[in-house]
């Protein structure tokens, strides 16, 4: 193959051969990438016409990477990275210039009396405004933030530096147990009791310091928690709890929000409490669709106090 690079090789065409030299199976990349098999072959021979170097050497049964196909994928995959970190950014400030707000909200955050202020109020001082809410998982609610995808987000704290916060309410915990479990029939406990039950954990994008404060990790004492199965969304921590894997603490709303069979809800005398908060990135908060996001913030947290 000639050493002359005649074109570049366009965002497709490496994130196709990601997927490649991951699988390194033609057919199953194609099933995975949802294309036939001989556009991902068309494709990915276009590519290394491109790059002016053989990738992958094909067999009748299988492929595998040549020596120049094995030092691509970091740079491909820095390459598509900061390609959807331009996409991001751009789509954030085209949402800036038609007033179109992306509202991230975790859990029943969406159905709190301060989340349904803040949204009024925002649809009565900027009526133009267009608002557009996503529900986000446990591992992504605060990445959504770092990476565009949202503007705001309504949770629970803490958050990471890049973050920062308007508070809107506090509530208690309470621990969530297996209602066969024997400590699920008194009506308050400690967290010494708890001590020793293993508590759900989350995948590892989550901040660390979110789930520290969700597990009580380490507890009063200075013992580490013990955990077990990793839970992704309210759904899944919700089925784990039930069937007596783990344990949780929620915020005693989810009593009224998440009502499920074979789950008890208990009081606990010393957990303290949990905050409910809007969200956005550091950077951001100057640009106009958060600045009036932020202000409708205020103004709720005013008149919820009575001031207004």
């Amino acid at each position: 193959m000639g050493a002359s690079i005649s074109k570049e090789p366009s965002i497709h065409q490496l994130r196709l051969y990601l997927t490649l030299s991951e699988e390194l199976h033609f057919g199953q990349a194609a099933a995975r990438l949802f294309i036939t098999q001989p556009a991902l072959s068309q494709q990915i021979r276009e590519l290394e016409k491109r790059l002016g170097v053989r990738v992958v050497e094909r067999t009748s049964r299988a492929i595998t990477l040549t020596e120049e196909g094995r030092a691509l994928p970091p740079e491909a995959r820095a390459a598509v990275a900061a390609v959807d970190r331009l996409k991001r950014v751009a789509d954030a400030q085209l949402r800036q210039i038609s007033g179109r707000v992306v509202v991230g909200t975790i859990g029943a955050e969406t159905a709190m009396s301060h989340t349904r202020a803040v949204l009024g109020l925002l649809k009565d001082r900027h009526p133009k405004t267009t608002l557009h809410l996503v529900n986000l998982s446990f591992g992504d609610h605060m990445a959504a933030l770092a990476q565009h995808d949202v503007d705001v987000v309504f949770l629970r704290p803490p958050v990471t530096d890049d973050i920062e916060l308007h508070h809107l309410a506090t509530e208690p915990r309470v621990a969530c147990l297996a209602a066969d479990h024997p400590l699920a029939a008194l009506p308050q406990l400690t967290l010494a009791q708890l001590s020793g039950i293993p508590v759900v954990d989350m995948p590892e994008q989550v901040p660390r310091l979110w789930w520290n404060f969700w597990a009580v990790d380490p507890r009063p004492d200075g013992s580490p928690v013990r955990y077990g199965p990793v839970v992704t969304d309210m759904e899944s921590l919700l089925h784990t709890v039930a069937t007596g894997e783990a344990m949780c603490f929620l915020p005693m709303a989810a009593r009224e929000y998440f009502p499920r069979p074979g789950i008890r809800y208990i009081e606990v005398a010393d957990l303290t409490p949990s905050a409910s908060a809007l969200a956005w990135l550091r950077r951001r908060r100057s640009e106009a669709t958060i600045r009036a996001v932020r202000h409708a913030a205020q103004e709720a947290t005013v008149r919820a106090d009575g001031g207004l």
